[in-house]
């Protein structure tokens, strides 16, 4: 079975001119969520990553699973006003907008590497705004994690100099 059968297209979400790539279905789909999540820990086990960093909110969902998988912690990064003790704040842009991201300020020790997990690299803006927070913290981002890349916005460009892994490519 091949996960990208799994992942429909919503036009116009969350606004007009958007194709909105849902992996609902395959989160659903028993053998097509363990297929996804094997092929971040085939990819990822066995190096060296302390913590697996997942971005709000489908990236907890795939991020939680590799982490176990892999013998790492989890270390959610959240959209503002979410995490209940001191925090760090970083903004970026969309490609429909712009908004900001927080983490706890002891969530992450100097010279940790850690994996960057989400459902989908569109801009590259989401990820890059974390990459600034964990490096603010000290943290070793050993790679981005993708399901899904759109690759027409050219997210890759705001992730230069990292290794960035994608499964599925629109």
């Amino acid at each position: 079975m091949e996960i990208e059968a799994l992942i429909r297209a919503i036009p116009d979400f969350p606004i007009p001119g958007i194709l909105f790539r849902d992996i609902t279905p395959l989160l659903k789909d028993k053998q097509g969520f363990r297929q996804a999540i094997d092929l971040f820990v085939e990819r990822f086990n066995g190096q060296g990553i302390d913590y697996v960093v997942g971005i709000e909110a489908r990236g907890y969902i795939l991020g939680a699973p590799i982490a176990y998988a892999i013998g790492a912690g989890f270390i959610p990064v959240r959209k503002p006003g979410k995490l209940p003790h001191q925090t760090l704040t970083e903004q970026y842009g969309l490609e429909y907008g712009t908004n900001s991201l927080e983490i706890h300020a002891d969530a992450i020790g100097q010279g940790d590497r850690v994996l960057v997990v989400d459902d989908l690299l569109a801009t590259g803006g989401t990820a890059a705004a974390t990459r600034r927070l964990l490096e603010r913290l000290g943290a070793v981002v050993s790679a981005f994690a993708f399901l899904i890349e759109l690759d027409g916005l050219h997210g890759r460009e705001a992730l230069q100099g990292s290794d960035v892994v994608t499964f599925v490519t629109y």
